[in-house]
């Protein structure tokens, strides 16, 4: 079955880019610190990367010593932003989904890290994924990522919300939370594919691939925070993120 390539639609990309390209957004503000504070010294590692976007994080583990980085993702529009303007010698770019990385261990490559940036919720073989990324890591080796929240995987339409006369979120509408598999929502286009599992699918599906979960983070505003951004306070009723960090067996 295809691979759904969503980020090389225009319409989609062009609205994507505009939220990245924001100076406050979630991702500044809670995903991209709290994926960082998971990652092992990069100093004279190799590292790959899952679905690299615009390649500002390898970019960025080459700045912080590592000795090189395989950056990959299935957009070549993504890509041809990265190579323009996050290009090092030290940096391979790759047009490849990521359930195809067994390809990489076929050519006997090894890796000290592999890290993804909200991306694994695109993908239907979770397990696969995790099995290829075992078989990519040296002994010892690191994975960590980030995915949306489940609480907001399993969400399809509607709002997300239960509000008062004014307005105010009082609560998360959630349903089927139990129902894994594909999701189809709206998100600058229609029919954007997504895949819900449970948070005891990823921690297992994890554990039976050969790795030991080592830390996990649902990142929430700090006080300091909220007095810049309260909106940001309808985090405590739902995360917007969830990070993992595993070492491989």
């Amino acid at each position: 079955m295809a691979k759904q390539n969503i980020y090389d639609n225009d319409v989609f990309f062009e609205g994507y880019k505009g939220i990245r390209d924001r100076k406050v957004n979630a991702n500044t503000l809670f995903e991209i610190p709290a994926l960082f504070s998971l990652l092992p010294d990069l100093k004279g590692k190799r590292i790959l990367d899952l679905g690299c976007g615009f390649g500002e994080h390898c970019k960025r583990f080459i700045e912080e010593g590592a000795a090189g980085v395989t950056g990959i993702d299935i957009s070549e529009k993504m890509l041809e932003t990265a190579r323009k303007e996050n290009s090092n010698p030290a940096i391979e770019y790759i047009n490849m989904p990521m359930e195809d990385i067994g390809v990489l261990a076929e050519k006997q490559e090894k890796y000290d890290l592999v890290v993804s940036s909200l991306a694994l919720h695109y993908v239907e073989d979770f397990a696969g994924v995790v099995k290829n990324v075992c078989n990519l890591l040296n002994e010892g080796g690191v994975f960590v990522f980030s995915q949306e929240h489940p609480l907001n995987t399993c969400h399809t339409g509607g709002d997300r919300w239960t509000r008062d006369a004014d307005g105010n979120k009082l609560f998360l509408n959630l349903a089927y939370y139990g129902v894994e598999g594909e999701k189809e929502s709206t998100w600058f286009v229609d029919n954007v594919k997504k895949y819900h599992r449970t948070f005891s699918t990823v921690i297992n599906t994890l554990a039976e691939g050969g790795f030991l979960v080592e830390r996990i983070i649902e990142p929430m505003p700090t006080e300091e925070l909220l007095k810049e951004y309260p909106d940001q306070a309808d985090l405590f009723h739902k995360p917007d993120f969830m990070l993992v960090k595993a070492v491989r067996k």
